[in-house]
C-alpha cells in the first residue's frame, strides 16, 4: 500500500500516484511494456488474482517486473511528508527518503525500543511501558531460559546416546577385522594404519602440558590412582587398543632404560624439557607419545608412549 497523499506538503504529480491504491507510490516497480508504474506490494497483490496491468491489461507476471526508473524514484524521494507519528504528537516534516531513519529516532514513535529504568533493564517497546513488570518479565525470562536449557541437555544427551552407538558400531567393526587379518595380510594393514590414524587424531584433540616439576612425577602409581587416570584416558577419547598398554607404561617397572630408576631419571632430568606432552583432561599427569617424540633418545620413549603421573606442577 501506498502512502496517503494527505501526508504530504504541496501538490503530489499524478505520476506518482499508484493506480491500484490511489496513494502516493511506495518502493514502485514497473511493468515491462507498457512502462506502468505501481506499488511493490499492490501489484504483488494484484498479480495473484489475474496476470494483467491493472492500467491497460496487457499481460505480464510478477518475475517480469522491473524497478521504476532513476528520475521517479528521485521525484519520489523528494516529496515532504508527515512523519507515521502525527498523532502522537510529532510535527517533523521530512523527505521521504529521509523517513525510515527518522522513525527510528523519532521520541513519539510508540515502538521506539527503551530500556526499563526500574531495575531488570529489558528493552521494550515505548507503549508498553507503563504496563512493564518487571518481576513478571523476569520470570518469563527465566523460565524461557530454563527450557532452552532444558532442550540443550535433551539434546545433549541424545547426541551422546547417538556417539555411544557409533563407538560401538566402530568397535565392532574393528574386531571383526581383528578376526580376519589372521587370514588376510591385507586386513591386518589396513587395520594398522585405522588404529595408528585414531592414535594420531586423539593426541592432536588433546591440550598441550607444561611440566614445572619434573620432581613431582609418582613413578609408582598405586592401583586406585591408576584407575583415576585410566577413566580420565577414556573419557578422553583414547583410542580402546592402546589404554591398557599405556597404563602398564604408566609404572616405572615398564619404563625405558632412561626412567626405570631414580639415578638415571635424575642423570637424564636435563632433556625432559624436550619432551612433547599432552595433558590428560582434568588430572595432574601428561601422556608423552610416541608419534610426537620420535626425536627423543631410544632409553626415553617407548611405543605407544607414556603416562606419567605427578603430585602437582603440571600446566
Amino acid at each position: 500500500m501506498g502512502y496517503e497523499i494527505v501526508r504530504f506538503e504541496g501538490e503530489v504529480d499524478e505520476e506518482l500516484i499508484c493506480p491500484i491504491c490511489s496513494g502516493v507510490m511506495e518502493e514502485p516497480l514497473q511493468a515491462p511494456q507498457c512502462e506502468h508504474a505501481f506499488c511493490a506490494s499492490c501489484i504483488q497483490e494484484w498479480l495473484t488474482r489475474q496476470p494483467t496491468c491493472p492500467v491497460d491489461r496487457s499481460p505480464i507476471t510478477f518475475n517480469q517486473l522491473k524497478p521504476a526508473p532513476r528520475i521517479l524514484r528521485n521525484l519520489l524521494s523528494r516529496l515532504q511528508i508527515a512523519c507515521d507519528n502525527a498523532v502522537y504528537g510529532c510535527t517533523a516534516i521530512v523527505k521521504l527518503d529521509a523517513l525510515p531513519s527518522h522513525l527510528q529516532e523519532c521520541e513519539h514513535n510508540p515502538k521506539k525500543p527503551v530500556q526499563c529504568q526500574e531495575g531488570c533493564g529489558l528493552v521494550i517497546p515505548k507503549d508498553e511501558l507503563k504496563e512493564h513488570n518487571c518481576v513478571r518479565e523476569l520470570r518469563s525470562l527465566v523460565s524461557s531460559h530454563q527450557q532452552k536449557m532444558a532442550e540443550m541437555q535433551s539434546e545433549i544427551i541424545e547426541s551422546k546416546l547417538q556417539l555411544n552407538e557409533q563407538k560401538r558400531e566402530i568397535q565392532l567393526l574393528k574386531e571383526l577385522m581383528r578376526s580376519m587379518r589372521v587370514s588376510n595380510p591385507r586386513i591386518r594393514e589396513i587395520q594398522a594404519s585405522m588404529e595408528n590414524e585414531d592414535v594420531i587424531r586423539w593426541v592432536a584433540s588433546l591440550q598441550a602440558a607444561r611440566v614445572t616439576r619434573w620432581g613431582g612425577m609418582i613413578s609408582t602409581p598405586d592401583a586406585v590412582l591408576q584407575a583415576v587416570i585410566k577413566r580420565a584416558l577414556i573419557d578422553s577419547g583414547c583410542p580402546t587398543h592402546i589404554v591398557n598398554e599405556l597404563m602398564e607404561n604408566a609404572h616405572e617397572r615398564r619404563w625405558p632404560n632412561g626412567l626405570s630408576t631414580l639415578e638415571t631419571r635424575q642423570l637424564n632430568r636435563r632433556q625432559y624439557e624436550n619432551y612433547v606432552a599432552k595433558r590428560i583432561p582434568g588430572k595432574q599427569a601428561v601422556v608423552v607419545m610416541y608419534c610426537e617424540n620420535q626425536h627423543m633418545p631410544d632409553d626415553l620413549i617407548i611405543e605407544p608412549g607414556l603416562v606419567m603421573i605427578f603430585a602437582h606442577g603440571v600446566e
